[in-house]
């Protein structure tokens, strides 16, 4: 008997219990029907977001155009002031000087086939002397041979008779020693030119010799930074059809660049000299500025999206931004200082019928056909829309049709007196519990979200 004494007080209990809770919850004052937001002025921007990888400006790549192993490297320039680099040898980062010494290759080969180039130049001047000798030489035979011919001498007959008949010219010089003369003098002419054409050859292969002996020592072309070192001492590079790398210096990374692709659809909206804010991740809270300095005509297409590539020019004094880090890019492509702001949800907001003031419930009704959409907006002129503002109560609301601008995708501007700086816009239902749901607080507790598996099945 006892024990039913005490079941029947607990039911009491908890029937008593739900009764007062859903009193107390009947008696808590309503939340508001509707979420609302103030239209309240600001600058506003419009941009293109893309994103792009930070460039130095002006990037020379130092190659070796002879093939050869490497015996040394320069001595880092920091090492003059700094003996924390003193005998250190130019590595990642380090600043170079133009003209200073970066590598040198073993020079042994060069410098042999230098020296045997020298030689023969030697010998090619040498032969041309001996060929001016023989030419004199020859040049002297021919004249003499001329004189010997112009020689006309009138002999007499054995007999000694004076007769006419019995007379026979004497000649100076045969027909064919005066044509062999002739040739001779010729040929050594001919052999002087090309001993003289030998020379020019030998000087041109010495020059070859010159040029790549100095090729074995590489310096830098540029004042700036080594960003990338490609080659180590004792490694042999090998030069065929093109110049292999073995330093990447950056001219000036006080100046850098970024290299933004864009989609077709936005690329119209640029043009050179379009002002840019950026971040990059490795300085997350900090926005950096830059402008447009080229448009790439250049397209490119990726599973039938055309890109182009935008090249944006930013300040880097602070030597802070470092090459090949990426940046998020927003182009600012329109603005607007001290604008009347609404959120765009307040002019996407719809409300039911029965939430319509009754007094404009019949005009809105009528209208509804005719109204249009303000989700897509043009930045170019201003377009219609309508928002909706809450009555006094707070339990009807009423249309208020303006005129948009610029919208950054969040915000849009209202231009004309239709708003004023803090009226309330709608922007939506409040979500609550339904009325008349009431809940019982000796229950157990509704579960929300994903329903948790047991373990082993």
């Amino acid at each position: 008997m006892k024990k039913i004494s005490i079941l029947i007080f607990v039911i009491v209990a908890a029937v008593g219990g739900t009764a007062l809770y859903a009193k107390l919850r009947t008696d808590e004052p309503k939340a508001p029907p509707f979420r609302t937001a103030k239209a309240k002025r600001g600058d506003l921007m419009v941009t293109v977001s893309a994103t792009g990888t930070l460039e130095p400006e002006e990037v020379v790549d130092v190659g070796a155009q002879v093939t050869g192993r490497i015996k040394e490297m320069g001595l880092d320039p920091r090492g003059r002031t700094d003996s924390a680099f003193a005998n250190k040898r130019i590595d990642y980062g380090s600043p170079v000087e133009e003209g200073m010494l970066l590598a040198q290759l073993d020079p042994s080969i060069y410098k042999a086939q230098y020296d045997q180039a020298d030689a023969s130049l030697v010998q090619a001047k040498a032969n041309v002397l001996q060929m001016e000798a023989k030419l004199m030489q020859a040049d002297a035979e021919w004249k003499r041979a001329q004189r010997l011919r112009a020689l006309k001498l009138v002999s007499r007959s054995p007999t000694g008779s004076p007769t006419a008949a019995s007379q026979l010219p004497i000649k100076g010089i045969s027909d064919a020693d005066f044509i062999l003369a002739e040739a001779n003098c010729k040929a050594a002419d001919a052999n002087l030119a090309a001993a003289k054409g030998t020379v020019l050859q030998m000087a041109a292969a010495l020059e070859l010799a010159k040029t790549n002996l100095g090729y074995t020592t590489i310096k830098s072309p540029v004042n700036g930074t080594i960003i990338d070192r490609r080659m180590n001492i004792g490694q042999t590079c090998v030069a065929n059809l093109t110049a292999q790398s073995l330093f990447l210096i950056a001219r000036d990374l006080r100046r850098m660049q970024i290299w933004a692709t864009v989609n077709e659809a936005d690329i119209g909206r640029l043009k050179v000299g379009t002002q840019v804010n950026f971040r990059v991740d490795a300085f997350p809270g900090e926005v950096f500025r830059g402008e447009v300095f080229q448009i790439r005509l250049n397209a490119s297409m990726t599973q039938n999206v055309v890109t182009y590539i935008v090249v944006i020019s930013a300040d880097n004094s602070s030597l802070r931004l470092l090459p090949y880090l990426t940046a998020n890019v927003k182009f600012e492509v329109n603005r607007r200082d001290d604008a009347l702001l609404i959120p765009n949800a307040a002019l996407r907001f719809q409300p039911k019928p029965e939430q319509v003031d009754p007094e404009a419930r019949a005009t809105v009704l009528a209208s509804a056909a005719e109204t249009k959409s303000n989700d897509a907006q043009d930045d170019r002129e201003p377009n219609e829309g309508t928002v909706w503002l809450p009555k006094a109560a707070g339990e009807f609301l009423y249309p208020v049709n303006v005129h948009t601008g610029l919208t950054d995708g969040s915000f849009t501007e209202v231009i004309g007196d239709e708003l004023a700086d803090g009226s309330e816009v709608v922007l939506g239902e409040t979500r609550g519990t339904a009325a008349g749901d009431v809940i019982n607080p000796l229950g157990p507790p509704k579960f929300r979200g994903t329903p948790r598996k047991d373990k082993g099945k």
